[in-house]
């Protein structure tokens, strides 16, 4: 049964030598996290885990110590292991996380309680949290500066052999644990031996010798290269027709274990067929695969290549995530955008978003040159922006020079400038770094408990300097 909280107490009062006390940043989400909304939002969303999660069974982990402790873990960009640990060990973060005396939540049940927040729950709990930042006067939203990152998700650089040779890692070691689920191996099915041969050092050996034809210039090392990945390529082909067949047979088990494995093999049998398509097309054909039908990893499908040209790192793979920022330093809207589309296009929403959470429009909207265009000064000027910086790419007429020129032109492409501040922060300190957590939905989970825990941060931080 879903519980509220702990009874409360004091820890602080048990050790008063030892003058304990949270921190600037700490004290003020403490009183943050007191709302109401935040927790009948998230409350809603963990009742979802069964039909009487809400008034039967055994008592859970309360829902204010699952909300503090996802908010400690993006704090200090812990993991869920390093945050059970961490709020256990201390006094400070068990008064925070109105643990008190109690044992601190596995972190894999952490976890479970995590998944069950969805993405759209954090964008609502976001805006509330902007409408608290309002409220106490944190921001006036009479500026408005919006901008895009990328968000990487947590894989390796993706080569057309790794992806073959963990495909074949991955359905071996799904096909060797339903060999003793499967009835007709004991009654004697032809070929059972080869049905589970696992051909796993094969294709690594082979994903290794194509790295080293790779370093080997000349047309006889583009021959190796071509050859290698006709034999690898073999070998998943072989690998992926035993998979096919134990699933076949594991549909007629009645076994638990034989259906999970069933799923867990229709999960990656279409992600290697998707592999071995594709690098039948760019190496053997020699085609240019376009980055929206291309894989980068089996274990993130999800993730996109998005290539922004910049130096040192001209592609990422991950998912760009469009932000608007008001005055006072508040995220007040995050999207995750399919694939790399031009940046012009968010003009619009971003403003139409503003209005609708603070009931008018900005003063001044900046941004920088690739969201400019003359239908875009032309929304802004006619949704009420009295000042549109948004900086001409290319040649410029002398009358254009002259309006880029103005005194108030300057300054707002000096307050954009803190666009770029603010989303290097974001990522130095974990809020929109390298996603750890898994799966589509796992990604806007990470992307929205970051931009919330920022964004009260800033809140408790503004009000502490009062």
């Amino acid at each position: 049964m879903i519980t509220d909280r702990y009874d409360p107490m004091n820890l602080f009062e048990l050790v008063p030598k030892l003058s304990l006390e949270m921190d600037v940043v700490l004290a003020g989400l403490d009183r943050l996290l007191d709302d109401d909304v935040l927790f009948q939002r998230v409350k809603a969303d963990l009742g979802r885990r069964s039909a009487n999660s809400l008034r039967l069974g055994r008592h859970s982990t309360p829902v204010e110590v699952i909300l503090r402790m996802l908010i400690v873990r993006r704090l200090y960009d812990w993991s869920y292991e390093a945050t059970e640990h961490f709020v256990s060990d201390s006094l400070v973060l068990r008064q925070f996380c109105r643990l008190y005396l109690e044992p601190a939540p596995d972190d894999t049940t952490l976890i479970r309680w995590a998944s069950l927040i969805g993405p759209e729950t954090l964008e609502q709990i976001n805006e509330h949290v902007v409408a608290l930042a309002r409220q106490l006067r944190v921001t006036r939203g009479r500026k408005l500066r919006t901008d895009g990152t990328v968000v990487e998700t947590n894989i390796a650089y993706p080569q057309d052999s790794n992806l073959l040779r963990d495909g074949v890692r991955v359905l071996s070691r799904l096909v060797g644990r339903a060999k003793p689920l499967i009835p007709l191996v004991e009654a004697g099915l032809a070929g059972a031996g080869e049905l589970f041969r696992n051909r796993t050092r094969s294709a690594m050996r082979l994903a290794r010798q194509i790295g080293e034809a790779v370093r080997r210039r000349g047309e006889e090392g583009e021959a190796v290269r071509r050859a290698t990945y006709k034999r690898l390529l073999k070998v998943a082909e072989a690998t992926l027709k035993q998979a096919e067949t134990v699933q076949e047979a594991l549909a007629e088990t009645k076994a638990v274990a034989g259906e999970r494995l069933s799923r867990r093999l229709g999960q990656f049998v279409p992600l290697l067929k998707q592999v071995i398509r594709q690098t039948r097309r760019r190496v053997l054909d020699g085609e240019a695969v376009p980055a929206l039908e291309k894989l980068v990893s089996l274990f993130e499908p999800h993730s996109q290549i998005i290539r922004r040209g910049k130096v040192g790192k001209p592609t990422e793979f991950g998912h760009k995530v469009w932000l608007d920022e008001v005055d006072g330093g508040i995220i007040s809207r995050y999207r995750v955008l399919v694939g790399n589309p031009p940046e012009d296009r968010e003009v619009a929403p971003s403003i139409a978003n503003h209005q609708r959470l603070f009931g008018r429009p900005p003063d001044l909207f900046a941004g920088d040159r690739g969201v400019h265009s003359s239908e875009n000064e032309l929304i802004l000027s006619q949704a009420g922006v009295r000042q549109v910086a948004l900086p001409k790419p290319g040649a410029k007429s002398a009358e254009r020079q002259d309006y880029e020129r103005q005194g108030w032109f300057r300054r707002a492409m000096r307050f954009r400038a803190g666009m770029e501040g603010r989303i290097s922060v974001l990522k130095r300190r974990g809020y929109l770094g390298r996603c750890r957590d898994h799966g589509e939905d796992g990604f806007g989970r990470w992307v929205g408990w970051g931009v919330i825990t920022a964004n009260l941060s800033t809140v408790a931080l503004a009000l502490a300097a009062r």
